[in-house]
């Protein structure tokens, strides 16, 4: 495809309600969605353009998109470069990866990121990393090849790095560990627990929280979020996917933020305004100004 702008991808509706939720009361402290995945049309669709109007009349200042493959990533280049809320991250993910290196072609895509990191609203890799309950044991050369070629990108060009882990926390550590993490090292929609959030934050990690920390069955998202240091959380949707409570399995959008921020705040026994604030600067710490 020639023209990134074009390009889309559409979530599943399955029997879910596929409505957006209302829009929350707006933060007075502006913070920023860390990650989401605005490419996917959910529901009634959203533009970009109405996905960000909307996240700004609530207090979103702006969103780090992220991409997964070839197009996907090309579509969050380019929707930086055209928009000023919007920052980009650009990867190859891990349950993408096998596919690329059964096709000979996982040089050629980790070598498109390597360009695209280049551009100056490209302000992070990801998202990268390892996948062990989508991909079986036969695909997993591939996404630690994978996953080492990325944060060899990210410290190349001097860009925080979004990791993606599920169910394969002890090998990605272990990878950042003898690999060597970048700078500027997120977990994604982390979804570890109070240790390996203690782990992390020795290792000046940052811990990225999403909507599913609002979920009954998420006590050790909880516990993570009470240990990490306020100065290496942040927040993100992972839109359209991890929409918080009361709205679980509706779509997700940047605007939604404010329910997790202040489900957070509850959690930590914090204001919301100093809770926001901190966030805000974190983001900012992490990806530079948008």
């Amino acid at each position: 495809m020639t023209d990134p702008s074009q390009y889309v991808r559409r979530r599943e509706k399955g029997a879910r309600d596929v409505t957006y939720p209302p829009a929350p009361e707006r933060l007075a402290v502006a913070v920023y969605d860390n990650h989401a995945h605005l490419e996917i049309t959910d529901g009634e669709g959203l533009t970009l353009d109405e996905q960000l109007a909307r996240a700004a009349a609530v207090g979103v200042h702006g969103v780090v998109q992220a991409g997964g493959d070839i197009e996907s990533s090309r579509w969050s280049a380019w929707a930086a470069a055209s928009h000023p809320r919007v920052l980009a991250a650009v990867a190859i993910h891990p349950n993408e990866a096998p596919a690329y290196a059964a096709a000979g072609r996982l040089d050629e895509a980790i070598g498109v990121i390597d360009e695209l990191a280049a551009q100056p609203r490209v302000r992070a890799i990801g998202e990268t990393g390892l996948d062990f309950f989508r991909t079986d044991e036969t695909g997993r050369p591939a996404q630690f090849e994978s996953f080492e070629a990325h944060i060899a990108l990210a410290s190349k060009h001097a860009i925080a790095m979004q990791i993606h882990d599920r169910d394969a926390h002890d090998a990605v550590l272990q990878t950042l560990e003898r690999v060597g993490a970048p700078e500027r090292t997120v977990f994604h929609c982390f979804s570890g627990d109070e240790a390996m959030a203690r782990y992390a934050a020795d290792r000046g990690w940052y811990l990225s929280f999403a909507g599913n920390v609002t979920f009954k069955n998420a006590q050790n998202l909880r516990d993570a979020l009470a240990v990490t240091p306020r100065d290496r959380i942040l927040v993100e949707t992972d839109a359209p996917f991890l929409t918080p409570v009361p709205y679980r399995g509706r779509p997700n959008a940047p605007y939604l933020v404010p329910l997790t921020v202040r489900f957070m705040a509850a959690e930590l026994g914090i204001d919301v305004d100093e809770l926001s604030a901190q966030l805000a600067a974190n983001t900012l710490a992490v990806y530079g100004e948008f």
